[in-house]
């Protein structure tokens, strides 16, 4: 069974219920215009947009919850899965033209091709709504492009700054900004072509004349070039997202400030005693200081405090000094409470002592020596919201201002409580601990908010507070007013790739299918993405895909070395042409798969076996041209061109590659298998999909829709 292009759209019936994936949902609020944080660039998520929106995709359907029915009225999921499809199909005669560009014969560019075409893995993720395959064919591109550069380059100085040499630079430099823009790994692809430049830059410096104009030309094609795409697609993006949405609290209240309806109108910039206000934490953009009538589970007991992400009535505090109490007898009158009563506007100075009533549940901020609930050191201790309506407090309520005027504005800012302005501490009086919060989330009692506790030593950016909101009535309309200062497209983007490296280096929580890059190249094991109905999903690749490529950049590896070793002996092996050129040619193939493979050796976040993908695309590459080298072309051994071993072999290596996807095609279709089918091909016990989920025997079962991966916390 060959992987068609019906195949790869859709594979439905009238009868699905489908696992939904959340590049779906992110379509569903591009149409919506609800902002949204990924830690992946825009590009490929806009283009399925593009094909939804196009086929009459309202942003209705959410792609949220496992188990929604895609054949709902509205959701043109065959056009949204027809994107990443095309990609898919597109990689195969892109392999071939790049095959043929690097001076393959056309049998081994068509084996290319086939071992693209029988490749398990490729068409899976093909078929499903992901990123995976806008991203190979957005390096695929960009390897075809910049070999075609490269063979324009190396035909001499006479075919320079010609209209096809700047084509395909220019061309290169597109590739790299899309394939940039749809994944990070894209910056993988840019150090490859950013290598092989500086190699051809180093031969050319003996050309005085013209290295300059040579230099100038890459800098415009190969960095503003793809510098100007990257930032165009976040532009694009930030054009569609003006309205809040489930990801705006990852961002500052500037960035906020920019979205409709989350502008905050000019508020008074003098805080005072008896202001009502909403304290928001500086460091990690968790919100606001909250509390909520809910007790902690442990320690005291008393009521919780947490960060609460967005605005709320349970935000709001009122400021007490520390010996006037809340109204003229220190209780609320009427339900409401004795601003006439007030004594005359008193500034909150660096310093003062006072304390932060809690208007909603008539508790006041408190702290004392318990642990907290999750983070049970030594060194921290519990914050909680302790009283009731007409309690005056008692010394474990009073917190000392201290103002941190490296980081507050103006000269008012640095000398008294200014809204948004002075950044300040809160410094517990009996204990001498600082309130502090951390990117620790609260269990379930809490509704997983963020948690606040009281450090002592606590690191300086987590202790750090503003205030947001502020309202008093001796602040009439005549008070001095401020507001944020609204960030320009420069600012906001370069807060998001902050917000974006910062959450995708977050993605540390182990997962029941990730793997790490060892086991990648020996294709250890894939990922389940669904099972239902005695059918699976499974991203399993082609062993005879994977390991022939494996085993060209290990050869290669071996005749590297052994040639390095020749040539400390003063072996004459690079004066032969068709030595120089397979150590070139492969070479450069083997730099492409280690720069795409050894730099995830380095990061601790979650790795799926997907993320080979891009290094497996080299792979082949190295293998076809190693193969090529082998059967078609002279050798530096002396071996003269054969066209029927090159002719036989790569027949025999597709129909080969056939055979095997045929026999695993059933995890890449979700069709119906047998038990005994399914165990005669599991030949490792780390293929760890479920044989005995299938059933005995098949007669006739009819096929699903094949359902959408459940990505699971965006960390792809």
């Amino acid at each position: 069974m060959l992987p068609s292009i019906p195949d790869l759209v859709s594979y439905s019936n009238a009868r699905s219920n489908t696992w939904c994936c959340s590049f779906g949902g992110f379509a569903s609020k591009y149409i919506k215009g609800k902002f949204f944080m990924d830690v992946h660039p825009p590009l490929a998520k806009l283009l399925i947009t593009l094909f939804g929106y196009l086929a009459g995709f309202d942003g209705d359907f959410d792609f949220k919850d496992i188990g929604k029915d895609y054949l709902e009225p509205g959701v043109p999921y065959v056009a949204m899965r027809l994107f990443p499809a095309i990609c898919g199909i597109l990689l195969a005669p892109t392999m071939f033209l790049t095959l043929k560009a690097v001076g393959c014969r056309t049998i081994t560019a068509t084996l290319g091709a086939g071992l693209i075409i029988f490749e398990n893995g490729l068409l899976t993720q093909a078929r499903l709504i992901l990123l995976d395959s806008p991203l190979m064919i957005a390096t695929a591109f960009t390897v075809l492009a910049f070999s075609c550069f490269t063979n324009q380059h190396e035909l001499g100085p006479t075919k320079a700054f010609q209209p096809s040499w700047w084509f395909w630079l220019a061309m290169t430099g597109f590739g790299l900004g899309a394939t940039v823009s749809i994944k990070w790994v894209g910056l993988f692809t840019i150090a490859w072509v950013g290598s092989l430049t500086l190699v051809q830059l180093w031969v050319l410096l003996g050309d005085a004349k013209n290295v300059t104009i040579h230099v100038m030309a890459r800098v415009f094609c190969l960095i503003i070039i793809p510098v100007t795409f990257y930032m165009a697609m976040f532009a694009i993006h930030f054009l569609c997202l003006v309205n809040p949405g489930d990801g705006d609290g990852f961002m500052s209240s500037e960035f906020q400030a920019t979205l409709n309806s989350k502008g905050m109108q000019d508020v008074p910039a003098d805080v005072l005693m008896g202001s009502r206000v909403s304290i928001r934490h500086v460091n990690t953009q968790g919100g606001y200081l909250h509390s909520h009538p809910l007790m902690y589970p442990t320690g005291s007991k008393q009521q919780q405090i947490t960060l609460y992400p967005h605005k709320d009535e349970n935000n709001v505090w009122f400021l007490e000094n520390q010996t006037q109490p809340l109204g003229a007898n220190g209780e609320p009158i009427n339900g409401t409470y004795a601003w006439d009563n007030l004594p005359a506007p008193e500034y909150i100075k660096n310093g003062d002592v006072l304390r932060l009533y809690h208007m909603p549940t008539h508790r006041r901020l408190h702290s004392h020596d318990v642990r907290p609930p999750v983070t049970e050191a030594d060194w921290q201790n519990e914050v909680s919201a302790y009283g009731y309506e007409g309690f005056d407090g008692d010394a474990n309520d009073f917190f000392r201002v201290e103002i941190v005027k490296k980081q507050s504005k103006g000269g008012l800012a640095q000398e008294r409580l200014r809204t948004i302005e002075t950044k300040f501490k809160l410094v517990h009086v009996m204990t001498g601990c600082v309130l502090f919060s951390h990117k620790v989330k609260l269990p379930d009692w809490a509704s997983e908010q963020q948690e606040v506790t009281c450090a002592k030593g606590g690191s300086l950016p987590n202790s750090v507070w503003y205030i947001e909101s502020n309202e008093h009535p001796m602040l009439g309309p005549d008070a001095e007013k401020v507001n944020y200062v609204r960030p320009g497209f420069l600012g906001k983007f370069w807060e998001l790739q902050k917000v974006m490296w910062k959450t995708n280096a977050g993605l540390v929580e182990s997962h029941a299918w990730d793997s790490r890059p060892p086991s990648w190249p020996i294709l250890r094991r894939g990922i389940n993405f669904w099972g239902k109905d005695h059918r699976q999903i499974y991203l399993m690749g082609n062993p005879i895909v994977w390991w022939s490529a494996t085993a060209a950049v290990v050869i290669y590896a071996l005749f590297k070395g052994l040639a390095v070793l020749r040539w400390q002996r003063s072996c004459n092996d690079y004066a032969n042409v068709t030595f120089k050129r397979f150590d070139y040619e492969i070479g450069s193939s083997v730099l492409g798969w280690a720069l795409h493979y050894f730099p995830f050796f380095l990061m601790e976040r979650q790795l799926f076996l997907h993320h080979y993908f891009p290094a497996l695309y080299f792979g082949i590459i190295a293998f076809c041209q190693f193969f090529d080298f082998m059967t078609a072309r002279v050798s530096a051994f002396g071996v003269r061109e054969k066209p029927i071993i090159n002719r036989a072999g790569a027949i025999s290596l597709l129909a080969l590659s056939a055979v095997v996807f045929y026999l695993f095609q059933p995890l890449a279709y979700g069709n119906a298998w047998t038990k005994s089918e399914c165990s005669r091909v599991k030949l490792f016990d780390t293929w760890d999909w479920d044989c005995n989920t299938f059933l005995d025997t098949v007669s006739g079962t009819p096929n699903e829709v094949i359902p959408e991966r459940k990505m699971p916390n965006r960390g792809g």
